[in-house]
């Protein structure tokens, strides 16, 4: 009762905050939403909605690679999850539902629970590292060809959400490497868990920890694996990064965006989002959205392009997520 209690709850507070957003995009500019609205190019909406798809898609293999069991988890069924998965993502802060339902999910096709979570851990660091290389691309390219001006609170914020993604994977490599680097570092967690009194207890957090090293060990094992996972996961994000392009498209066939352009504005958008604590990392999103995005779309067109974007890649896949959940007894249960 109190997980639905909670999904409600977050449910809410999402839509409240939707809400907020939407009343702050479209107080100024309702009427040149309305006109961009009525010129779209249909198709082009599809196309990036196929892509979206594609990137969904492309998780989802890389997930079914990784389970190794088409006996017990067919690849229509590993999409299914992580669509699932993407709804549970989108209602809680910093994405955390998600794995928690993916390794439920998977004990419900007979793989134990220690299994579960091994391979759960297994995709979140293929996503991890693949996060950073393309956020690394990024940086790069920016530096070299300075596509954005330079604004002190937007490189802080770019700076502050890649030094936290490059930690996460530093950690993943040192956990890897040791157990007792792994246990000098989960010392370490513990000490600031106590001084900033999260509610963590000390023997979830070394069980946590030795959840990722074992899912890290298995990893070593499985070459070919890590770098298909990685791969996969490069490709998945880099159509993710492109749909906006498809949006922008719709209603401005002349604008000369290019590709590199969007993958590299949407890598720092998302950068910024991952450590807003919000579901969905609703305001920092937009925010980082309007200030990227702003240097290549005129005002006329970008609230209109920011509303069907966002609706493409974070509501779309919540709502397929939550009416595959509610359809699927089996989960629902």
């Amino acid at each position: 009762m109190n997980i639905i209690k909670n999904l409600k709850k977050n449910t809410f507070f999402l839509l409240f905050i939707t809400l907020i957003i939407l009343y702050i995009i479209l107080k100024d500019d309702f009427s040149h939403i309305i006109n961009a609205f009525k010129n779209i190019n249909i198709l082009y909406i599809i196309i990036a909605m196929l892509v979206f798809f594609i990137h969904i898609s492309l998780k989802g293999y890389a997930n079914y690679l990784i389970t190794n069991e088409p006996k017990k988890v067919s690849i229509q069924e590993a999409i299914k999850h992580n669509l699932i998965t993407q709804f549970f993502n989108g209602i809680t802060p910093f994405s955390t539902g998600g794995q928690p339902m993916e390794i439920y999910m998977l004990t419900e096709h007979g793989i134990s629970i220690p299994k579960a979570t091994n391979q759960t851990i297994q995709s979140f660091i293929f996503y991890q590292i693949a996060l950073v290389i393309c956020g690394l691309f990024a940086v790069i390219y920016n530096f070299i060809f300075s596509i954005f001006p330079k604004i002190k609170i937007l490189s802080n914020l770019v700076i502050l959400g890649f030094s936290i993604n490059i930690s996460v994977v530093i950690v993943l490599i040192l956990i890897s490497h040791s157990k007792t680097i792994m246990d000098k570092i989960c010392k370490i967690i513990i000490r600031i868990n106590k001084k900033i009194k999260l509610k963590l207890s000390e023997e979830e957090i070394k069980g946590k920890f030795l959840e990722y090293y074992e899912g890290v060990k298995e990893l070593k094992k499985r070459r070919l694996l890590f770098i298909a996972g990685i791969v996969l996961n490069i490709i998945s994000l880099l159509c993710l990064y492109s749909i906006p392009l498809f949006v922008l498209k719709s209603m401005n066939p002349t604008n000369h965006m290019s590709i590199i352009e969007t993958i590299t504005s949407s890598a720092y958008v998302y950068v910024i989002g991952s450590f807003v604590p919000i579901p969905g990392a609703s305001g920092g999103i937009e925010y980082g959205f309007t200030q990227f995005y702003g240097n290549f779309i005129s005002k006329k067109e970008l609230s209109a392009v920011l509303l069907i974007w966002r609706f493409i890649t974070y509501y779309f896949g919540i709502i397929i997520g939550a009416l595959l959940f509610n359809f699927d007894k089996k989960v629902k249960n």
